[in-house]
């Protein structure tokens, strides 16, 4: 469903600017008591619409990169994301403070949405770092994902291996999407 949000013409977002991501990268790490785990994707893709000041953000799950081993990455997939059922982790929602992107600027700025992975949308409120020079937007986020909030379970053999909440860092750029 939210991937066809992509599909739609983008004039159904609503009037006025609005903003595309141009380059997405979502980090994440695990830092339990035996292992430290880390992966990367740079397929995040999604919309920002000033007006409304609402946005839609997604990535393929199977697209993250650089476990420390192609077995981790295999765990990853089929044991804990289950990435054949739940292909997508979207976040969607809602700009709570007022911020002008028509200037340049830097802003502080918490989002409230709907926060989908593994399945199991979580309604929270995420902060960001937004930057704004010569009509081009940097969003920078750091945030904490449990694991329990989307039912994702850590069999009790590798309890020490895999952290119960994980780390996640988005940065994206954003520019002006031009009419389609």
């Amino acid at each position: 469903m939210c991937f066809m949000c992509f599909l739609l013409p983008i004039h159904l977002f609503g009037k006025g600017e609005v903003y595309e991501v141009v380059q997405g990268t979502i980090r994440f790490h695990s830092d339990a008591p035996q292992e430290l785990i880390r992966a990367s994707s740079d397929k995040l893709i999604g919309v920002l619409d000033v007006v409304n000041r609402t946005f839609l953000f997604k990535i393929d799950v199977a697209s993250f990169v650089g476990f420390n081993s192609p077995l981790q990455k295999e765990h990853f997939n089929e044991n804990y994301m289950e990435s054949d059922l739940f292909p997508v982790a979207v976040y969607s929602g809602k700009i709570i403070e007022d911020m002008d992107l028509s200037k340049d600027g830097d802003f502080n700025i918490r989002t409230k949405g709907k926060l989908t992975i593994h399945g199991i949308d979580h309604q929270c409120i995420i902060r960001c770092h937004v930057i704004c020079k010569k009509g081009v937007v940097t969003v920078q986020s750091d945030f904490i994902v449990l694991l329990a909030d989307y039912n994702i379970k850590i069999p009790r053999i590798v309890y020490d291996k895999l952290s119960p909440q994980i780390n996640v860092s988005v940065n994206a750029v954003l520019s002006v999407k031009s009419p389609s």
